[in-house]
């Protein structure tokens, strides 16, 4: 189990867009925030990445770097971005198994068309400059995502009042 103020596991996946996406390199001002999805046949994912498209301003302005992460192979990950029309989120593919146990991730196995015949369930990490998770919300469902509106607030609090990660004892 992952706990606050550990080291993140490494994540280094490519991009739909081009390029890869690697912890390790982030610089963002306050957090790089991760956000693990199911993937193409998922429509609770469908309108958490496209809230996050649409607020991608608002979470960078916050110090927010976001990137939205599933087991999807490319074909399937570059569908999602096309049909979902996520223009400005970060879509990263191809988290194996072993990388989704790493992170702590529920694995579930497909019961009907459509579905990978293994995937991650959601969650998302905040992971500070120095490669530390800072907050970390998962779920073994695809219900009860965290809205933007709170990690804006939460982030918020936390910023301005020196608040520490909690939940590491």
């Amino acid at each position: 189990m992952i706990t606050p103020q550990s080291p993140a596991p490494a994540l280094d996946l490519p991009l739909v867009s081009g390029g890869r996406f690697r912890l390790s390199e982030q610089q963002p001002e306050a957090f790089t925030m991760i956000v693990f999805y199911r993937g193409l046949h998922c429509p609770v994912c469908r309108k958490q990445l496209s809230e996050l498209d649409r607020r991608l301003d608002d979470l960078r302005d916050a110090g927010l770097e976001v990137v939205a992460v599933s087991g999807d192979d490319e074909d399937r990950a570059r569908r999602s971005v096309e049909d979902w029309r996520l223009d400005r989120l970060p879509v990263a593919y191809g988290q194996d198994v072993e990388s989704m146990r790493e992170w702590g991730l529920f694995v579930s196995k497909a019961v009907k068309d459509g579905e990978p015949d293994l995937f991650g369930e959601p969650g998302m990490f905040l992971v500070k400059p120095d490669g530390t998770v800072f907050w970390q919300v998962l779920s073994s469902m695809p219900f009860a995502r965290p809205h933007v509106d709170d990690v804006l607030a939460g982030v918020s609090f936390v910023l301005e009042n020196d608040y520490p990660a909690r939940g590491e004892a």
